[in-house]
């Protein structure tokens, strides 16, 4: 295994975008605006340099994520230059929502994100359409957002294999299909690849194989720009299979407090941020991120966000 660059780990927290998507409209009146600034701001006293905040899906699909609702936010948190703050963008329309909320450069400075799925059957039941047409529009949308000098990353869903419902057995994508992907989200201007596990099929083997692969076939080029982003019902096994990644060289990896979050497509939660610090401490890496404000933090996240709805959802 090849263990590369300096010993810094690099974090993205995920909460306030993965929690969202997933919050039902009942439940508004507790993952508010403010709540949602207070989260923020707690996140980057404590260090974070990057998060994902926001995602400019149907309100349909997520509530929480109203064009409304995200013109709150935006206005309460302001722009933040030294953090990147990313918003997800699912397709034209979202992009449109996008620019609508002056989030680029000019604005409130926010990086784009775009994501696809590695496996044709889970890219048609999260994004409704085949991977190609996926790609070709934002082949679009790509060269729009470096004309206005917007920044880009993108994510490859169920990059470790897709569980098709109802017994339909598992997918696993060819690592050279996803090599052929990083290639071209890279070459499309995107500063970074984050590769998911999308519903945490992968072992800790399963996982070093696959990463292995990727990063044989590309002779280990371009490592510093690819993260690792596992779901998993097991947050200690979500963390391990990271551990795992960090040992082969992987230094970019998301989590979210608690460990909440998911698709809409039935995946399951993530691996939770403080778990995952503690790890990375322990490993030696550098994270700049205190660890104990963190802690205190996923503390606060459970009682006014988990616990609260966990009283009010019916029985």
């Amino acid at each position: 295994m090849a263990n590369t660059g300096p010993e810094r780990a690099i974090i993205t927290d995920v909460t306030l975008r993965e929690y969202g998507q997933n919050v039902p409209a009942r439940f508004l009146h507790i993952f508010t605006p403010k709540l949602r600034h207070e989260i923020a701001l707690r996140l980057i006293d404590a260090g974070f340099t990057t998060m994902e905040i926001l995602s400019c899906v149907h309100p349909g699909i997520a509530p929480a994520m109203s064009k409304d609702l995200l013109e709150k936010t935006v206005k309460k948190l302001g722009r933040i230059d030294g953090v990147r703050l990313v918003t997800l963008v699912p397709n034209r329309a979202g992009y449109e929502t996008f620019l609508d909320l002056d989030l680029g450069p000019d604005g409130y400075g926010h990086t784009m994100g775009i994501f696809f799925s590695a496996v044709e059957a889970h890219n048609l039941a999260n994004l409704g359409r085949p991977i190609k047409d996926t790609l070709e529009e934002y082949r679009i949308i790509l060269k729009d957002a470096s004309s206005r000098g917007i920044r880009t990353i993108a994510y490859i869903s169920a990059a470790f294999g897709y569980m098709v419902p109802e017994g339909g057995g598992l997918l696993i994508p060819d690592s050279g299909a996803l090599n052929e992907y990083i290639d071209l989200m890279l070459g499309l201007g995107s500063d970074l690849v984050t590769l998911s596990d999308l519903q945490g099929v992968a072992s800790e083997e399963a996982t070093a194989e696959v990463l292995e692969g990727i990063l044989k076939g590309r002779t280990w080029r371009d490592i510093g720009r690819l993260g690792y982003h596992p779901h998993h019902v097991s947050g200690e096994k979500a963390i391990a299979n990271s551990k795992v990644a960090y040992e082969i060289g992987i230094r970019r990896f998301d989590s979210s407090l608690g460990g909440t979050g998911g698709c809409v497509t039935g995946a399951p939660g993530n691996q939770p941020t403080e778990g995952l610090i503690h790890l990375l401490h322990s490993l030696g890496a550098e994270t700049g991120i205190n660890e104990r404000e963190v802690f205190s933090l996923a503390c606060m996240v459970q009682r006014e966000l988990y616990d609260r709805i966990t009283l009010l959802e019916p029985r």
